[in-house]
């Protein structure tokens, strides 16, 4: 019932738009989590360690990209959120929070079972749009229109870290939301008993 936005960002690799993002959520004091992969802790560990220091939850995203409804072996579906952790640590020193996203949203009940075994709170999104395709970005106009027109209370935002689009126009997007009346709050909240 509350004007009340949780912001998350998908990391599959650097590509030069996450410190702009970064930068938008310090201006707005808007906090999100990023759920990234392996690589990503290994190629930009200066943004993992960003996103720490500035507040921002970095979850876990696997390490390969797999589709994890696919993996029913416990093992196998464990060690790919252990390397993420195990990396996360190394580069920060801390323990990484237990919240974890499927690649594309592919999941299975006994995945949901397994990751709630190992601590994990499974993060969902009620609010995406297409994003993700590098060379085929939506236009500024087109993302608010998907971005503004489907806000409800409560959203949890789906974006892409990847997107040139998202990064010219968070800062635009933030503000309206604002204007709307919305406030940001992060996934934290969204556990709390």
């Amino acid at each position: 019932t509350q004007k009340v936005i949780y912001l998350t960002f998908d990391c599959g690799y650097e590509n030069g738009c996450t410190g702009k993002i970064l930068d938008v959520l310090k201006k707005h004091q808007a906090t999100a989590a990023f759920f990234v992969v392996g690589n990503y802790i290994e190629t930009a560990p200066e943004l993992i360690c960003r996103m720490v220091e500035e507040g921002h939850i970095v979850g876990n995203h696997t390490w390969s990209h797999p589709d994890m409804s696919a993996i029913s072996d416990r093992e196998a579906f464990a060690q790919q959120l252990q390397k993420v952790k195990d990396a996360y640590q190394a580069c920060t020193g801390q323990e990484m929070p237990l919240y974890y996203r499927p690649p594309r949203g592919e999941f299975s009940q006994e995945n949901l079972e397994m990751a709630d075994e190992l601590g994990y709170q499974t993060v969902f999104w009620s609010l995406a749009y297409v994003d993700w395709l590098t060379d085929d970005q939506p236009t500024e106009e087109e993302a608010m229109e998907k971005l503004t027109s489907r806000i409800h209370n409560g959203a949890v935002v789906l974006l892409h870290n990847t997107s040139t689009t998202n990064a010219q126009v968070l800062d635009r997007l933030l503000t309206c939301w604002e204007e709307m009346g919305y406030t940001f709050r992060s996934i934290d909240a969204l556990a709390a008993p």
